[in-house]
């Protein structure tokens, strides 16, 4: 491992104390998650008001862009683990880059259907191939992609070295998608949020899209827990610690 790497990187890789520690965080990023979904359900479908030219058919922006902003961040999660494990061999690096793959999936798969449900009555059609929609779908290709290569070995390790190159091949799509509306004469607006300068969106509208957001991540995280102990527990199946968890469970 390289020297720049900081010893709690090195702790936090070792699987049972990963384990231990995302079973302490999972229930407090749920339970945050839930909350951050309700208040920003509440303040999108109930508080915000009707834009002047959309009406209510807006409202769906506040499941969709939080989901096509996971269905990129996730992608960029994996791809970074798969790096990770490629170059150092850390074991948690793959666990957590091929169980991104599926909640990953998810996002892109709610996203393209959101769109789908807005774009019938702001542009006539459930499907367009516009950059934006096509770039989207390639990306939940990738997904599939990474999530069947994973599965396709009977060694899991190997799998996963060979889905996280298809992960690295892939993240030249992610730019693809994030910047397809400047690059392209395109149907999907542009962006109305903005990290860097003001948001063309009211305060109204943006603080629900915002919590949004957080709730996404939240859940992305939560979720990333569960599935990454389940996964260490078949992995390691045959490891001191493993064993000392099931005589734990099986004597409650």
């Amino acid at each position: 491992m390289a020297n720049w790497i900081p010893l709690w990187v090195h702790k936090l890789g070792s699987p049972p104390l990963f384990y231990r520690f995302a079973g302490a965080a999972r229930p407090w990023l749920l339970a945050l998650a839930v909350l951050a979904a309700a208040g920003g359900l509440y303040g999108g479908l109930v508080l915000a008001p009707s834009d002047y030219q959309q009406g209510d058919a807006y409202r769906i922006i506040f499941i969709h862009v939080p989901s096509a902003w996971m269905s990129l961040f996730i992608y960029g999660v994996m791809a970074v683990a798969s790096f990770v494990a490629l170059v150092w061999r850390v074991k948690l690096a793959e666990v957590v880059a091929m169980e991104s793959a599926p909640v990953g999936a998810a996002f892109t798969f709610i996203t393209l259907v959101t769109g789908s449900l807005w774009g019938k009555p702001m542009w006539g059609t459930w499907w367009t191939w516009d950059a934006r929609l096509t770039s989207e779908l390639v990306l939940l290709f990738l997904y599939l992609g990474v999530i069947g290569l994973y599965h396709a070995f009977e060694d899991r390790r190997q799998g996963a070295r060979a889905a996280a190159f298809l992960a690295l091949i892939g993240i030249v799509n992610v730019p693809i998608v994030h910047f397809s509306v400047n690059w392209w004469n395109t149907l999907h607006q542009g962006s109305t949020v903005r990290i860097l300068g003001p948001s063309k969106m009211a305060p109204s509208m943006l603080w629900p899209l915002l919590t949004m957001m957080a709730a996404t991540k939240l859940y992305y995280l939560a979720s990333l827990c569960s599935r990454v102990r389940a996964d260490l527990l078949a992995l390691e199946g045959g490891k001191d610690w493993v064993r000392k968890i099931a005589e734990a469970e099986g004597s409650r």
